[in-house]
């Protein structure tokens, strides 16, 4: 351990430059579907994540609920699916006011494009709509969106999570996998459709895969390999053109051990694992598959805590959400990484009594987690032997600011400051420091309009 002295003589040093191959123009993006798309709760929810310094926040266009009469099996009579005069108003409407609240507060919408279909643009009429929709009737779909909200939308992806059999199906054949031949229409159709709306100029994202595959899921890099009409060893074939995208959206979810945890089966794609879609996607661009250097978009992520059961403390999702943040920005080829909810889904939903996420900042009763303040402040201590690597985000810095980092020692009841750090322009801030073991940290910072926030305490992670 460094003498206080020394570790508070060395807050004078300036703070070394960002590593070289950290993306600090990356964007932080958030999702709060429930909310968002929510009359009653839409302009608190965007209050707080204006007020976190967030910009951007991602929603799911899903074309059964838009689409005029989507439980018939036939498609409606001289219904034109490229007008969205042709849809009902009531489907726009959660959507318009989810974009005209955006735009008053500055917030960029980033639209997901998704079934189910509606069943008459499905194969045999499949009431799920969910097995072997029709890429033209999406096309069209897609090109409606885009004229409905093209001048108020500069990033598109399409479909979410096509390689699980809850989005799209089927997903193998006769044991091969199936999903990927009908993405790659799905998207096509859905490209064109853009372009025809006059969003052609737009970013416009493949992928939105989930992290892991098993019998029933196609696993991520098998899907792109697939979509992408590769071999396992990353030749294309001949017939495959190269599919114009403008990036790889993928939601790299970590096991409850952590984000630093390896992933065992190569075709996965964890939080600790993004190099692998990195050396995937340049690998394919290789074979002339797609663009060169494509960039890596993390739509979807967040750590799943208690109440969940065998899920992260509390305490622990606040820890790992910031050291997944941290991965996703010391990789310069990650454009984008992102907040999956707001508030936990409602225990008592689907039948089960936690069936859904619990990843959000707030408890289902709106109470807030540590994860809340440490959204705000994210903090990173990293235990290299007897020297500890800081790295943190003041939100919502735009220039260089200024915040105090604290310590507590194991049975100490007070905090104490250790230093004092200026951050870059982008927010964040590095040093080394020593360390005793049981040592906790946290960051107290005073915003602009004087309000003090005090992140949660963190520990040191070898």
């Amino acid at each position: 351990m460094l003498p206080l002295l020394l570790l508070l003589v060395a807050a004078a040093v300036a703070l070394p430059a960002a590593p070289a191959s950290a993306s600090p123009t990356q964007v932080m993006t958030f999702e709060a579907p429930r909310e968002l798309l929510s009359d009653a709760d839409r302009d608190a929810t965007l209050d707080q994540i204006r007020a976190f310094g967030v910009r951007r926040v991602r929603v799911l266009m899903y074309w059964n609920s838009i689409a005029p009469d989507p439980g018939a099996r036939r498609r409606p009579s001289g219904f034109d699916a490229t007008d969205p005069g042709a849809y009902p108003a009531s489907g726009w409407g959660r959507y318009d006011n989810l974009m005209q609240a955006a735009q008053a507060r500055g917030i960029e919408v980033y639209v997901t494009l998704t079934g189910p279909a509606p069943r008459w643009a499905t194969k045999n009429g499949d009431p799920d709509g969910l097995v072997d929709p029709d890429p033209e009737a999406f096309g069209a779909f897609a090109t409606a969106a885009g004229r409905r909200y093209g001048d108020r939308v500069a990033i598109w992806s399409i479909w979410n999570e096509p390689n699980q059999p809850q989005f799209l199906r089927p997903q193998f054949r006769d044991g091969r996998a199936a999903s990927p031949a009908l993405y790659r229409k799905l998207f096509q159709r859905a490209e064109a459709g853009l372009e025809a709306s006059g969003n052609g100029g737009d970013a416009i994202l493949m992928g939105e895969t989930s992290p892991r595959g098993n019998s029933r899921i196609v696993a991520p890099l098998a899907f792109l390999r697939g979509t992408l009409c590769l071999s396992a060893s990353y030749r294309k074939r001949a017939s495959c053109g190269r599919l114009d995208a403008d990036g790889y959206a993928h939601h790299p979810y970590s096991r409850s051990t952590g984000p630093r945890t390896a992933e065992p089966i190569a075709d996965n794609v964890t939080m600790s694992g993004v190099s692998r879609l990195v050396r995937a996607l340049d690998r394919a661009a290789a074979a002339g598959a797609v663009r060169k250097r494509l960039g890596v978009y993390l739509t979807e992520f967040g750590t799943q805590s208690t109440p969940d059961p065998g899920a992260a403390s509390l305490a622990q999702q606040a820890e790992y959400n910031a050291i997944s943040e941290r991965l996703a920005y010391l990789n310069r080829r990650v454009a984008s990484f992102s907040q999956y909810l707001m508030t936990d889904d409602d225990p008592r939903a689907g039948g089960e009594r936690y069936g859904g996420f619990e990843s959000g900042l707030r408890r289902f009763d709106g109470r807030a987690k540590p994860a809340y303040d440490g959204f705000r402040t994210p903090l990173v201590v990293t235990d290299y032997g007897s020297t500890d690597t800081a790295w943190g985000l003041i939100r919502p810095a735009t220039a260089a600011t200024v915040a105090e980092i604290q310590y507590r020692n194991r049975g100490a009841r007070s905090w104490r400051t250790l230093r004092s750090v200026t951050t870059r322009a982008d927010g964040t801030f590095s040093f080394k420091a020593g360390s005793p073991a049981g040592r906790r940290y946290r960051v107290r910072w005073t915003a602009p309009d004087g309000a003090v926030h005090t992140g949660p305490p963190i520990r040191s992670y070898g």
